[in-house]
This record gives C-alpha cells, structure tokens and sequence, in this order.
C-alpha cells in the first residue's frame, strides 16, 4: 500500500458548514476513483489516501483533476521518534540527490504538541541526519534546491515534492449551471473557472447541420469529455440552429445578423436550464474581443433574460485564456480548424455598440418562440466526461 497526502484547500475556511464541503469534496473524491480499491481518512487539516501501489497512475492522474485540494504528496509514514524520523528523511534525501539536487532543508509541522521535541528541534536533528549520511547534499534554509517535510501527527509522515492542486471548491457545493458550449479556445475555460468555484457543469451546443460538419460536433463532444473530467461530468445539449440562422438571415438586417444570433442563443439556452432546474448560464465572453463582446453588445444578448449570467473570462486576455486551455488540455482540440455556426453567415461589418431597444425589437419581430421549442425539441443529448 502507498499513502497519499492531500491537502484541502479553501474549505478549510469555512465556518460551521466546513463538514458539509468536506462531505462532497470526500463523495467526490470516491466518485472518480471507484475503480481504485482505496481507504479515504479526514483529518485536521489534511485527508489521507491509500491504495495498491499498482493504481498509483490511476490515483495521481486523478488527483490533478480534484478541485477542493490544494495539493498533494506521496509520503512515507514512520513511527513516532526521532530515530525513525531521521531515518526517513535520509531515505528522502537519497531520493532528492538521485534526482541531481545538491541542497535541501527540512520544514517540520508539529501537530501532535504531545511529542517532547518541538518543529525547530525535528529539523535541526533530522537535518543533521540528512547531511551527514548522504554525501553531497548539503543544507540550505533560504534557498534549498528541496525540501524535506516532516508532519508529526497522530502517526509521523514525510514526503519531499508537494504537487500543486487545482484549490478552488469542491464541485457541488456551488449548484449547477448551463454553459453555453462552442467548439472555441474560451467557452471550455469558462466551464472548467466554474467548476472551481463549485459549480456542477452542464452544456448547450448550437449547430447549423447540414452547413457546419460532423467533426465540428466531434470536436465538442471531445471538449465536453475533457472539461467534464474536471466536473464529475456533464450533460451536453446538442441543438440545430440552422432554421433560426437561416430566419434571422432573411428577416434582420444583416449588420445585426450576430447580435440577434446570440440573443436566440441565450433565448434557448434559459429555456433548457429553467427545464433542467439549473441556476444560471456560463458564457466565455471576454470584453472586447470580438465584435458581439463589446459592453453594448453583452448588453443587448443578455436583454431578454432573468436568470444570471457568469462570465468569469470577461477580465482575461486571449494569452491568459489560452495558457490556461493549455494546462486543462483543452487547447489542441479547440484550434482544429472545424467552424462552429457562429461563423455562418457573419456580417463583414457587424454592429459594434448596439442599442437594446433597436435589438429587442428586431429581436420580437423574429418571432423565434416556436422554432426554439421545436429546436430543444428536437435536440439530442450526450453524456460526457462521467466516472462510469
């Protein structure tokens, strides 16, 4: 058996409901790992997993896809003395100078305040034990090549490099919302910031099939499946606009051809989320980027709803966003070269600063009502992402 040791993120500050976010970020945690036969244990501060060593691939891949936990270490657990401390630093040191490091320093955390050698005393003795048995490590407090942690507890255990969690809120505590989907480097980021927060995720897609291709669809669909690892899986909502681009097109004039297309979209999208009883909607608008994203624009799109809308992209630039696609691995999917249905028929010129009243009454003469019905009607739905 190989032990793990996970350290909780913000929860820890919460207040009287803190077992409430602990319950789901543990539930969680199973979820995703119930193929693993493993032993889950809450502590102060700390939680504690132990499985077959053979699953430790499983484990540790999953593990960077847990929000709620702000890091997490493999560590060696010993007895409660300073000889078997000592002992397993050195073991660690031997670790750290294999990997070709040359400097350390121990960082001890006494929790147990039962145990007669205080966190100074461990590091200086355990120190000692280090440099002297492993020849060519040397100690370095202010700025180590590593470092050797030692947390005395109930047991003792020591670990050397901490991986860095994703933190955030375990998935669950926050509701669930809609996000809207597209096949874009923006809309899985979104997706993915939320689920940070808490949020369950589901989705809507908006296609124009025959005009956009079954790849266009794929490409979601493997967008779905990698955001909805991180969000113990969604639900993705897959409907044909073709009918309501193609009225928009012949009905509206063509420089507002975008606004009123996001207007339908974000329409249908309350639709389906008052249906599924979800809390709001997820878009991955960043102010200015493009045309439909300028404050007069959000405006107009957003005119005609009362359920709230997250845009937790609309501060961020496109780096930042595609940095952060990266890191999720998002990223390579969403730059294949398939268009989505906010490409068709986009005006040259669209409208920049568009006006609510002008946009909420070409908007009412379209007439949409019944074609959004029949397009959620007639929309199909995928499951993506879940722990099966």
């Amino acid at each position: 058996m190989i032990t793990y040791l996970l350290k909780p993120g913000e929860l820890t500050l919460k207040g009287e409901n803190r077992r409430e976010f602990e319950h789901i970020l543990k539930r969680n945690i199973k979820t995703m790992l119930k193929a693993v036969n493993m032993l889950l244990v809450f502590r102060p501060g700390r939680i504690f997993l132990s499985c077959e060593e053979e699953s430790h691939v499983q484990v540790e891949s999953i593990l960077n896809h847990v929000f709620g936990i702000s890091g997490w270490a493999q560590v060696q657990s010993c007895e409660k003395t300073l000889e078997a401390m000592c002992h397993a630093a050195v073991m660690e040191g031997h670790r750290i100078l294999a990997q070709g490091l040359r400097s350390f320093k121990i960082e001890a955390r006494r929790t147990d305040k039962s145990f007669p050698v205080n966190s100074y005393g461990i590091c200086c003795k355990c120190g000692d034990a280090v440099q002297d048995t492993v020849p060519g490590l040397t100690i370095n407090v202010q700025k180590p090549d590593a470092v050797i942690n030692i947390e005395v507890r109930e047991s003792v255990f020591v670990y050397g490099k901490s991986v860095r969690g994703l933190r955030g809120l375990p998935v669950g505590t926050a509701g669930r919302g809609l996000l809207l989907l597209s096949g874009g480097i923006d809309s899985p980021v979104a997706g993915f910031m939320m689920a940070g927060r808490g949020m369950g995720i589901d989705a809507v897609h908006f296609h124009s099939y025959p005009y956009t291709s079954v790849e266009s669809r794929q490409k979601v669909i493997d967008l779905a499946h990698i955001v909805g690892r991180y969000t113990l899986g969604m639900h993705v909502w897959l409907v044909n606009f073709a009918a309501i681009q193609q009225r928009i097109k012949e009905k509206a004039p063509l420089e507002w051809n975008t606004i009123l297309l996001r207007m339908a979209m974000m329409h249908c999208a309350e639709q389906i989320a008052l249906k599924r009883g979800l809390k709001c909607l997820i878009t991955g608008e960043s102010l200015s980027q493009v045309a439909s994203q300028t404050v007069e624009n959000i405006t107009c799109t957003e005119s005609t709803l009362k359920m709230p809308i997250f845009r937790p992209l609309i501060g961020m630039d496109k780096e930042s966003i595609s940095a952060l696609a990266v890191r999720i691995g998002t990223y390579p999917i969403s730059i294949l070269p398939y268009p989505d249905c906010c490409v068709l028929f986009s005006p040259q010129h669209p409208v920049l600063r568009g006006n609510v009243t002008v946009a909420t009454n070409y908007y009412e003469m379209l007439d949409l009502e019944e074609m959004i019905k029949n397009a959620i009607y007639q929309s199909s739905i995928e499951k993506c992402g879940f722990y099966d």
